[in-house]
């Protein structure tokens, strides 16, 4: 797994150079998002399907 530094790095250089710091943080922070959830995916913190739409059933 790369560090948090090399993955910022990486989004630093695929964005263009007049990217807002609002822009910056956007990408960062959805890069850390899918990363969480490929963590958890490995980890085995996933629902089924049927499990969500079970959960949500009882909030609608």
């Amino acid at each position: 797994m790369k560090s948090a530094k090399k993955a910022v790095q990486e989004v630093l250089k695929q964005l263009p150079e007049n990217s807002s710091f609002e822009d910056i943080q956007y990408h960062i922070y959805v890069r850390e998002k899918i990363e969480r959830g490929l963590q958890d995916l490995r980890e085995g913190k996933v629902l089924t399907q049927a499990e969500v739409e079970k959960r949500m059933s009882k909030w609608l």
